[in-house]
């Protein structure tokens, strides 16, 4: 570990749920919302921080006197009323003025509070000497793998759980209050009325201002399964302060609001709020949980960037307003509630690192943030982050998405809808294919920029990707013929001669042109050529698939002859036109850190070695070296500021041998989330573990909630998309490879081998994979799974292979490709077998 200033067990302890208090609260925004719905952000104390729910990003954006008050009262004692959130924290100064009062900052909070983030779950525990009740908050939206439907639900879900330590009766009431925003950011004439279905009661928030068919239209909804209600559907209309007082007065002196469960219309320009109290008597010892919803529903989505369009959201061609989405989540809230969970539960109980946990399980969340958006047919759509309040570079970016590996495992449906959308809309008739995709959904893209090589490149990769993921051979086929035309144009325009090297220009991820050989685009045209080959095999396509073998082998053979450096890879740069003087921009000399991307892709997908498997070795332990840094303090950067000071980070280019251009290429002193964690994933790949863990913990220590929000990890924007790749993380450490086409399924741990447990998930199911010294477990906690053969490392015979209790005959040998240098156990099944949902495959071994 040298070179590496933490402690062995600050890299390896086995993860578990951070707890934050104190200043740490302070950046918290935990987003609580549906793939593609907009979010709510929790603050770190419990106030509901952000409204980004009307189809684009609003930082910022709160709704005025909306949180959750508290009244208990034991016994014959004096009541007492909490804000349900901690101290308020964060600047004093708020605009000059002091802190906001419109969020409840004025009135008494609890004395305490700790954030406990378990995505897609948030908790909070409250602690405060006078209130007789213990209480703790959970927040959360469904999200359950596989099912993107359940996903993708316009709501955020708030769990009261109120506990009675005194030996005394408590009764108290719980209020929740919502301004009617609706129509935001042209509000007016606002509806809200209570009503009372069969699996909600509440209320229900509307607009008389804008017509069905305005971007304005929309509704909300304040809602509970809870019975005994207290209802206000209007606060009073007053001046000065007189609006909160007379909340304050009410709920805090008598526990309950003066009921109205009137009709209310606000007059144009204004808007009104209104309350529900939860009543309830909670005996001594006893625990109650109350549930609130707050759904929204804005159906018609406006392109408000370019060429103005307008269609519906997907979640609206599923529900009709606000109160509907209340109704399903209502009627169902025990399996989404279960499900979610299970989820949760799964993944926290593995035994990953705790750098490595909390970076997979913080960055998975953003797809619930406003990054994402849904089309109306279902297609996934994203931005790479988000500004304040527009996205930031639309079009699902090829280049940038390349990173993101969360999505494909976990919501396989979602991600080959991107594919579909690519290689149907972005390509034109020669094969370039632009890397944004036009909206709305069916426009064809015009090629009147270069394309890019990695994302052209990486989007073959990522095909295969998915066809192993899901197995879906029709998909593959329908979209196979444009998938070879989008590969053979490098013949085009990058590799003429065909010798397996990109040596035109090619348009990269960096926004600029690198001119000649590299193995950052090389990588990835490497990769592709032998997933195309893969593919094209299993097709029947033997001649292409032996031309596309070919021209791997020649550029393989001479990237390793001509680039390596003896530490790693360099450009030769090439210039278009000019001298190589005058061309700016490129690396030339330099130690990239994505000089090896096409290789991580080609350890995720198991497509083996790409170049020489000990220069590759060599080339990540160069890029540890010289591009990690401990302590940024001594680094000059000039360009974007996304870590400093004592904080450590991986830098995009270093020059360890000299020959930095004097402008070398844009962003090349930055530090970008995603890369650190593509690096640190391969690192472990590799068998660098410390060093890619290490990297892991510098990203997520940066992170703290003192300085940046745990739940955003920016680059060009919020949530930016990227910071997925962190989770490779998980495939790297739990060694996991699976084709649903050969119905084979890996797994080769590089941590705790003796008390191993991980997620995983594929297209058809997800579940736990546990092993010991002596064993090894496949659980199946939703869907199945269906397998011919399993890879596990174990070198001893099978004592014993049980499904559900019986006994499964197979045939175990070793390793084929080895006899002595590993310990691996290839297990083939006599007949495929299929792990339902609830059931274990275990394999015990003669240890």
């Amino acid at each position: 570990m040298a070179n590496i200033p933490y402690m062995k067990n600050e890299l390896f302890n086995v993860g578990k749920p951070k707890v934050y208090k104190g200043r740490q609260l302070d950046e918290i925004a935990f987003p609580i919302g549906g793939i593609g719905t907009g979010m709510i952000s929790l603050g770190g104390w419990g106030q509901l921080k952000e409204f980004e729910i009307f189809n684009k990003p609003n930082k910022g954006l709160f709704f005025n006197y909306t949180f959750f008050t508290l009244y208990a009262k034991q016994g014959d004692q004096k009541p007492v009323t909490r804000v349900v959130q901690g101290p308020v924290g964060g600047t004093y100064t708020g605009w000059g003025s002091g802190v906001t009062r419109m969020d409840g900052s004025g009135l008494p909070h609890f004395r305490k509070c700790e954030f406990i983030g378990e995505f897609p779950f948030a908790r909070i525990e409250f602690k405060d000497p006078k209130m007789p009740l213990d209480v703790s908050m959970e927040a959360f939206n469904p999200f359950i793998p596989l099912n993107d439907k359940d996903s993708s639900i316009p709501v955020a879900i708030f769990l009261f759980h109120l506990s009675n330590p005194t030996e005394d009766v408590v009764n108290a009431t719980l209020f929740a209050n919502l301004e009617n925003k609706v129509g935001f950011p042209e509000v007016g004439k606002g509806v809200i009325e209570f009503k009372e279905r069969e699996n909600v009661s509440g209320l229900m928030m509307t607009t008389k201002k804008h017509a069905e068919d305005s971007p304005r239209f929309g509704s909300l909804a304040l809602t509970t399964t809870w019975k005994h209600l207290n209802i206000q559907t209007c606060w009073l209309r007053s001046g000065w302060f007189d609006t909160l007082h007379n909340f304050w007065d009410q709920a805090s002196e008598h526990g309950e609001l003066e009921e109205n469960r009137e009709t209310v219309e606000a007059g144009d320009n204004a808007t009104d709020v209104g309350s529900i109290g939860l009543k309830v008597s909670i005996n001594p010892g006893e625990c109650v949980t109350l549930p609130v919803f707050i759904s929204w529903y804005n159906p018609n989505f406006e392109k408000y960037w370019g060429g103005k369009a307008t269609w519906k959201n997907y979640y609206a061609t599923i529900f009709s307003d606000a109160f509907n989405v209340a109704e399903y989540v209502g009627k169902n809230f025990d399996r989404l509630e279960l499900e979610t969970r299970l989820f949760k539960d799964s993944l926290f109980s593995s035994t990953l690192p705790e750098p490595a946990l909390d970076a997979i399980s913080s960055q998975i969340s953003i797809l619930k943030t406003t990054t994402c958006v849904r089309l109306e047919d279902g297609t996934f759509y994203g931005w790479e982050g988000c500004n304040p309040g527009s996205g930031c570079c639309e079009g699902t970016c090829t280049h940038v998405w390349n990173y993101a590996q969360a999505m494909p495992y976990l919501f396989p449906n979602l991600e080959r809808s991107i594919r579909t959308a690519d290689y149907s809309f972005n390509m034109s008739p020669e094969g370039h294919m632009t890397f944004r995709m036009p909206l709305p959904l069916g426009t064809m893209a015009n090629a009147g920029f270069h394309a890019a090589g990695d994302g052209q490149m990486g989007g073959i990769m990522k095909v295969y990707r998915e066809w192993l993921i899901s197995g879906d051979d029709d998909w593959l086929k329908s979209i196979w013929d444009k998938v070879k035309m989008s590969l053979e144009y490098a013949w085009k325009h990058w590799d003429m001669d065909k010798d397996g090297v990109m040596e035109g220009v090619q348009h990269n991820t960096y926004d600029i042109e690198f001119h000649g050989p590299n193995t950052m685009m090389g990588s990835f045209y490497l990769g592709a050529l032998l997933a195309a080959e893969k593919m094209a095999r299993y097709l029947g396509e033997n001649d292409k698939a032996d031309e596309y073998h070919r021209i791997y082998e020649s550029g393989r053979k001479w990237m390793d002859e001509n680039l390596f450096n003896g530490e790693w890879y360099r450009q030769e740069i090439r210039p278009a036109q000019g001298t190589v003087e005058e061309l700016k921009y490129q690396y030339g000399e330099g130690c990239l850190s994505d000089q090896m991307i096409g290789q991580w892709y080609a350890r995720m997908l198991d497509l083996g070695d790409l170049f020489d498997p000990d220069k590759v070795k060599k080339t990540m332990a160069s890029i540890f070296k010289y591009n990690w840094k401990s302590d940024l303090s001594e680094h000059a950067n000039p360009q974007r500021i996304y870590a400093l000071n004592d904080e450590a980070g991986l830098l995009l280019c270093t020059w360890p041998r000299g020959g930095r251009p004097k402008f070398p290429f844009p962003y090349s002193d930055e530090v970008w989330c995603g890369i650190e964690y593509q690096v640190a994933a391969h690192l472990i790949y590799e068998g660098l573990v410390a060093e890619g863990l290490a990297i892991t913990k510098g990203v997520r220590d940066r992170h703290d909630g003192v300085r940046r929000n745990p739940w955003n990890e920016f680059e060009c924007g919020n949530y930016y998309s990227r910071s997925m790749a962190s989770y490779s993380l998980l495939l790297a450490l739990s060694g996991f490879h699976y084709s649903a086409p050969e119905k084979k399924i890996k797994f080769s741990p590089v941590v705790n081998k003796d008390n191993f447990a991980c997620l995983f998930s594929v297209g058809s199911g997800w579940g736990m994979y546990r092993q010991n010294a002596k064993s090894a477990q496949i659980e199946v906690k939703m869907g199945s799974l269906t397998l011919k053969e399993v890879g596990l490392p174990f070198s001893a015979n099978t004592r014993g292979i049980i499904l559900a209790g019986s006994a499964i005959s197979a045939t175990a040998e070793r390793c084929p490709s080895c006899d002595t240098c590993c310990d691996y156990m290839s297990i083939s099944f006599n007949e495929p077998i299929t792990i339902k949902a609830g059931e274990t495959l275990i394999v015990d071994f003669e240890c």
